[in-house]
This record gives structure tokens, C-alpha cells and sequence, in this order.
């Protein structure tokens, strides 16, 4: 009788065992799709993810990946409840793109706690690598340092030497505005002022009428997504360009100008990690994507692929889905993929690879569909993003 009991034990651990070995490896999206940043990142992002997914063949150590998304709405409490949900009972292993900086903040938080991998893309601030890095969390696409580093040193360097910065008003703007600060002085420019706006508003009209006022001769976005469209139109209503003062978008990327149109986004300047005309592998990687979504895809959904496929690629190299032996293998493998080559992981989880300054071209120069840039530099991952040494990360100490 004891015997059968036993046995009775044991089969029953198996079957509750079983479920969890035979979900495989399982992958979070978490984002805003419904929101200021549903362009921006969205369910574009999850369809890139997808590509990923089929890229690397559905499975991995033999076992099936699957993915989870959910819609945080921009809101770190909401963000954070599904994300524990997901670790504690859904079993997901990694969790992706991560949109909204207080967001990616709080999942940063709780992944160490649990012991699980973020890779942040739609997020901005260089905190996450900074002095909130911790030994689980990576940051792929791009963030605010390198922003600033492209557009703030290139249009200091031109001659706008002093600023005024709309400053969306949460943990993303105020990283932006600083690490642009910083880049503007150390080029020689000064910052005139700055205002702080909540996010999603819909009436830019008296940040503007400061900015026009401070008769700084740039006007720095730091703000995103639909933020960042609305400003610009209002700012054309005010007169800001013909003015005589620049705009410059510190985080527009090419859904954001698509948005807008060429008429009104034409001469503006902006950084992004990808664009799909840039050589023949964003490019076969923009016609896929665009066969799909009928759209071409902007920095944080090909860096959604590539932070997907790059987990992957680890898991397989460590032969297990441990957290630790994956972390170790995304800081080892190098990043050669349709969104970045010849990228590598720092010791503090940032990606470093090349970032580009474009020019927003003039509806006359533009020759097809969804060509909206001309490259004016390439700015080196070395140059665009912190030493891990520099980064203020206490993993690097």
C-alpha cells in the first residue's frame, strides 16, 4: 500500500512537472499598443519578434518557444503586475522591447529580484546601464546618451549653440534632456531653459510660446511617439522654424516622420540605431517586415528582432535556459544580425553598435515609398554609448 502511494506521489510530481518542461521557452512582449507609443513600438514589434522566432526555427534545445504579449499602457504598476504574473505563474523567461522608461525601470527591478532576463528596446534612459543596471538586464536598440551624442553634438557643432528643451515629464525626458545637456555644453552650447511636459497632452501652446520666447536658436524635443508629432505640428503653427529657431527631435524615429508626412518633417535632424535603406541586409529585412505590416520598421521594432533572435542565439550557446549561463553568453556572442553588425554587450547589458545622424529629406528628394533619409554621419558604438567603466554601473566596479 505504501508502496503504491508513493508511486501515486511520484506520478503526480511528473504530471505537474510536465507542463512547465513542455511549454519550451517562452518570451514576453510588453509595450504600449494603444497608446502615444503604439506606432513607435506596438504590435509592429511583436510581429518583428515573431520574425525572429520563425528565423531562428520555432524551437530551441529541442524545445518549442512560444510568446506572450500584453499592452502596459504606459503605466509601471500595471507593467509590473503582468510581468510578475508571467514570471511567477506563466513561466516566461525573458521579457522584451519594454517601452516607457519608468516602465523598464520597474521590470529591470523585478527581473533581478526574480532572477530573469529583460532585454529593454523601446526604452530610452541610460540609467538601465547606469547606476539602475543589474546582472540580468540588457539594453539594445539605442538610449539617451547616444541620442544626444548624434543629434545634440551634430547641431551644436553646426552652429546651434544654444537650447530650450520640452521635456516629457517622467523618468525617459529628464535622461534625455541630461545627457543632451551634457553634450551640448561640452561641444561649447548652453541650454537657455527647459519646461516639462506631461505625457500625452494635446495642447503644446504655452511650452512653445517659452520656447520662442527663450529665442534659443534650438528648440529640443525630448519627448517621443505622438508627443513628439504634435509638437511639431504646433510648433509650425507658432512660427517656430520660420522663426528662425530649429527643432531637432531628439527621439524620432521613421514611424514618427511617416506620421507627420515629408511637408512638415522635411530638414528635420535625428539619430536611430537602423533604418532599412542603409545596405542590402536592412534592407531584405525591411522588405520582409514590410510584406507583413505594410509599413517599413524604425529602430525599436528591428531592435526587437534582433534582442529576440539574440536570446535565442544564447540560449542555445549555453545548451540551457538559466539565467545566469544565458546572461553570460548574450555578454559574450557577438551581435551580427539584419538590425546591427559587429555589435557586442558590455559587462553592465549595453549593446553597443553603430548609430546614424540623418536629415529628414524634401518630399521633392524622396524617390519612393518610405524614403524619408539622407545618412550625415555614422557615429561610432564606441562614441555614441558610455564605457561600461563610464556608465556609473555598479556591476563594473
Amino acid at each position: 500500500m505504501k508502496s503504491a502511494l508513493l508511486a501515486a506521489v511520484a506520478t503526480s510530481a511528473l504530471l505537474l512537472a510536465a507542463p512547465a518542461f513542455a511549454q519550451g521557452v517562452k518570451i514576453g512582449i510588453l509595450n504600449d499598443q494603444s497608446g502615444v507609443y503604439a506606432d513607435y513600438g506596438g504590435k509592429y514589434s511583436v510581429e518583428a519578434a515573431k520574425m525572429a522566432i520563425e528565423d531562428f526555427g520555432g524551437e530551441v534545445l529541442g524545445q518549442k518557444i512560444e510568446m506572450v504579449t500584453a499592452d502596459h499602457q504606459n503605466k509601471p504598476d500595471l507593467a509590473t503586475s503582468i510581468a510578475r504574473r508571467w514570471y511567477d505563474v506563466e513561466n516566461v523567461d525573458m521579457i522584451t522591447e519594454l517601452t516607457t522608461s519608468s516602465v523598464a525601470l520597474a521590470i529591470h527591478e523585478l527581473s533581478k529580484e526574480k532572477k530573469k532576463i529583460d532585454i529593454v528596446v523601446g526604452a530610452a534612459t541610460s540609467r538601465l546601464t547606469g547606476d539602475a543596471c543589474q546582472p540580468y538586464g540588457f539594453h539594445w536598440a539605442y538610449d539617451t546618451r547616444a541620442l544626444g551624442v548624434g543629434t545634440g553634438g551634430a547641431l551644436t557643432k553646426a552652429g546651434g549653440d544654444t537650447w530650450f528643451f520640452l521635456t516629457a515629464d517622467y523618468a525617459f525626458g529628464y535622461a534625455l534632456e541630461k545627457d543632451t545637456s551634457e553634450i551640448v555644453t561640452a561641444n561649447g552650447g548652453k541650454v537657455a531653459g527647459s519646461v516639462r511636459v506631461p505625457l500625452n497632452s494635446s495642447d503644446f501652446s504655452s511650452f512653445l510660446l517659452q520656447a520662442q520666447s527663450s529665442k534659443a536658436k534650438i528648440v529640443g524635443l525630448a519627448n517621443a511617439g505622438l508627443d513628439t508629432t504634435n509638437s511639431i505640428k504646433q510648433a509650425a503653427e507658432f512660427g517656430i522654424v520660420s522663426g528662425g529657431q530649429k527643432l531637432a527631435g531628439l527621439l524620432m524615429t521613421l514611424a514618427e516622420v511617416n506620421g507627420l508626412g515629408l511637408q512638415a518633417a522635411q530638414g528635420l535632424v535625428l539619430t536611430e540605431g537602423y533604418y532599412w535603406d542603409l545596405n542590402d541586409r536592412t534592407r531584405h529585412f525591411g522588405e520582409r517586415f514590410f510584406k507583413r505590416t505594410s509599413r517599413m520598421p524604425n529602430m525599436i521594432q528591428a531592435g526587437t528582432y534582433s534582442a529576440t533572435l539574440s536570446y535565442l542565439k544564447a540560449v542555445k550557446a549555453a545548451g540551457t535556459k538559466d539565467p545566469d549561463a544565458v546572461a553570460k553568453k548574450l555578454k559574450e556572442l557577438p551581435v551580427d544580425d539584419d538590425f546591427a553588425q559587429g555589435g557586442k554587450v558590455l559587462e553592465n547589458g549595453r549593446m553597443v553598435h553603430d548609430m546614424y545622424l540623418f536629415e529628414v529629406k524634401k518630399p521633392s528628394e524622396s524617390k519612393k515609398p518610405w524614403d524619408y533619409y539622407k545618412l550625415l554621419a555614422t557615429v561610432p558604438g564606441d562614441k555614441a554609448f558610455f564605457a561600461a567603466k563610464d556608465s556609473g554601473c555598479p556591476l563594473t566596479k
